[in-house]
């Protein structure tokens, strides 16, 4: 039973696998990833303490978050 539990589940490990990489090679994926980054960019630039001050709070709370401290 295990043997077909690990099957089943290497199976669909490599149809998501697949998947992805199809998903990252489609060109209007590529496109909006590329006109994301080019508005991050331009934010960026535009604010830049700011996206400073923002990468630095969302850092911090991921960080409280992922470490598992309840002090």
């Amino acid at each position: 039973m295990n043997d077909e539990i690990v099957k089943n589940m290497t199976d669909k490990l490599d149809l998501a696998l697949e998947r992805g990489k199809q998903l990252i090679e489609d060109e209007e994926v590529q496109e909006r990833i590329q006109d994301l980054k080019n508005v991050a960019e331009e934010t960026v630039r535009k604010h830049p303490i700011k996206s400073v001050l923002v990468g630095l709070t969302v850092g911090f709370l991921v960080g409280k978050a992922l470490s598992g401290d309840d002090d």
